[in-house]
C-alpha cells in the first residue's frame, strides 16, 4: 500500500518564556524540565499506509492529544517533520497550511464544535464553504455525508435539538464532506454514554470499510482501540513505548508499563470467552 503519512523525529517542547530548546541535547532538555518546561512529544516517528486505522493510547498527560494536534499544526512542533503524500507539512507557510487543512486533513474533536445558529446541513457544509465550494455543490456533498451517518432526516434541525451522539455524527459528517485523505480524531466518543458510544463505533467501522480513509484516532479506552485499530501505539511521557497490531500488544507487551495498561482486557479475555472484546481477539487469530 502507498504511504499516506510519515512522521520523522517529532518533538513538542513547552518551554518557559525566554528559554532556548535544543532537542539534540539531553542534558539541556533535563535542565529545561527541571525549570518548569514540559517535553510533551519526544522524538516520535511512524509511518501510515493509505487507508490504515492507527490508534494512539496513553494515560492522561502522556502526550497523545498534543501529538495529534501537531500533525496539522494546530500546535506547532518544536522539531521534526510531517509528510503527507511526500509534502513536508512543517515547511508550509500560512497559506499553504490553510489549503492543506481544507483539502487533505480533517479533525473531529470530542466536543463537536458545531455552530449553534446553523442548521445540521449548514454545519456539515461549513468546511466546504470555507473552501469556496459553490452553495449547491457543498449542500449536496453535505447531504451525502449526513446520509452516510444516518442523519439525512435531520438536515433542517439545529444542534440544540440533537442528542450528544447525533451531534458527534454531524461532526463526523462535516469531516467526511471535505473528503480528506487523513482523518484525525481526538477522543471523539469519550463524552457519550456506553450504548451510544458502541453504536458510533459500529457506524464508524462500517464507514471505514466503505471509505478507507487514513485515520489517526486518540482514545484512552483500550476496548475501543482494539475494536477499531489496525495498529496501535501506547504512549508514555511523550514517547511511543510500543507500536503493533492490537493482539500483539495484548499478548506480547513490550514492558511492565504496557502490561499494566492492557491487564484489564487480557484478564477478561482469559477468564470470559464471551467478554465484550473484539471477535478477532477472542478467536486468537489475526489483527483486530
Amino acid at each position: 500500500m502507498p504511504e499516506s503519512l510519515r512522521v520523522e523525529r517529532l518533538w513538542k517542547v513547552f518551554a518557559p518564556p525566554g528559554s532556548s530548546v535544543d532537542t539534540e541535547d539531553p542534558e539541556a532538555l533535563s535542565k529545561l524540565e527541571a525549570s518548569g518546561g514540559v517535553v510533551a512529544v519526544r522524538d516520535v516517528s511512524f509511518t501510515l499506509e493509505r487507508g490504515e486505522f492507527f490508534v494512539i493510547m496513553g494515560l492522561s498527560g502522556s502526550g497523545k492529544s498534543t501529538l495529534i494536534r501537531c500533525l496539522i499544526r494546530l500546535i506547532e512542533p518544536t522539531a521534526g517533520h510531517i509528510f503527507v503524500d511526500g509534502e513536508d507539512i512543517t515547511a508550509l507557510d500560512r497559506r499553504g497550511l490553510t489549503a492543506f487543512r481544507r483539502r487533505k486533513a480533517a479533525m473531529v474533536f470530542q466536543h463537536y464544535g458545531l455552530l449553534p445558529h446553523k442548521s445540521v446541513i449548514e454545519n456539515a457544509a461549513f468546511g466546504l464553504k470555507l473552501r469556496g465550494v459553490p452553495k449547491a455543490e457543498r449542500l449536496e456533498r453535505a447531504r451525502e455525508a449526513l446520509e452516510r451517518v444516518g442523519l439525512v432526516d435531520w438536515i433542517d434541525r439545529y444542534p440544540s435539538e440533537l442528542s450528544g451522539g447525533m451531534r458527534q455524527r454531524v461532526g463526523i459528517a462535516r469531516a467526511l464532506a471535505n473528503d480528506p485523505e487523513i482523518l484525525l480524531m481526538d477522543e471523539p466518543f469519550s463524552g457519550l454514554d456506553p450504548l451510544i458510544r458502541r453504536d458510533l463505533q459500529d457506524e464508524f467501522m462500517r464507514l471505514q470499510q466503505e471509505l478507507k480513509k487514513t485515520v489517526v484516532f486518540v482514545t484512552h479506552d483500550l476496548n475501543e482501540a482494539t475494536r477499531l485499530g489496525d495498529r496501535m501505539a501506547v504512549m508514555r511521557a511523550g514517547e511511543f513505548v510500543q507500536v503493533a497490531a492490537p493482539r500483539e500488544i495484548l499478548t506480547n507487551p513490550a514492558d511492565e508499563y504496557v502490561a499494566r495498561f492492557v491487564e484489564g482486557l487480557t484478564q477478561r479475555l482469559d477468564s470470559d470467552p464471551e467478554a465484550d472484546v473484539p471477535a478477532a481477539l477472542k478467536a486468537g487469530g489475526g489483527d483486530a
